[in-house]
């Protein structure tokens, strides 16, 4: 299987590729349009504003209209990470109104926490998910933590694509999913045990 971890100079790309190679997958960080045609399964990473990250996807001629292609009508498995996440969204509320890819029928909002939770919200929570979820197969819900650095989170309009919360001053979405689309607010490569068996398990799954 290839692993391909797009590049479009705003993530947390080496963490991820040592997870993949920790586990024994191969994973490349590329731009290049043929290897991410080629590639089995796609990672969009992302870490900073959600603004600057659109335009950063958007300057490299072509690679928008490349990922929406692969991911909304080849259908090739997309999995999102903690940015990467919110950049599936149709809009973010970040430093202004953003238009983001709009894979899914989401927006970014701010966190707005009960004390004594904080913003943002770095460190490590217990994710809540059905026993039935693919993506957390023997994971135990409600006692696994993952790791998550944030101040804004992703909200659904179809209840459907939430597949997993966690509890940070009130119920934040930890993680997403529609048909070949993936995605987690927390960082699985900076999960320990966890983080790596969620990887395993999406690599493991028939889309």
């Amino acid at each position: 299987m290839t692993i391909a971890i797009i590049d479009y100079g705003m993530g947390n790309v080496r963490s991820l590729m040592n997870a993949f190679e920790y586990i024994g997958e191969d994973a490349v960080v590329t731009a290049d349009f043929d290897e991410l045609e080629a590639a089995d399964r796609l990672v969009l990473p992302g870490v900073g504003a959600f603004g600057d990250a659109m335009k950063a996807i958007e300057a490299r001629e072509g690679l928008r209209a490349l990922l929406d292609r692969l991911a909304m009508e080849d259908k090739k498995p997309v999995l999102g990470v903690c940015l990467g996440m919110q950049l599936f969204a149709r809009v973010s509320h970040e430093h202004g109104t953003h238009q983001g890819l709009g894979w899914l029928d989401a927006e970014i909002l701010p966190l707005d926490v009960a004390p004594p939770a904080k913003v943002p919200h770095v460190g490590w929570n217990a994710v809540s998910f059905s026993p039935d979820e693919w993506l957390f197969k023997g994971l135990p819900s409600g006692e696994s933590d993952y790791y998550f650095v944030h101040s804004f989170h992703m909200v659904c309009q179809d209840p459907q694509d939430l597949i997993a919360t966690t509890d940070h001053g009130g119920t934040v979405t930890a993680a997403v999913r529609r048909g070949n689309l993936t995605a987690t607010q927390f960082h699985p490569e900076k999960s320990q045990d966890n983080g790596l068996q969620l990887l395993q398990n999406w690599l493991a799954h028939e889309f």
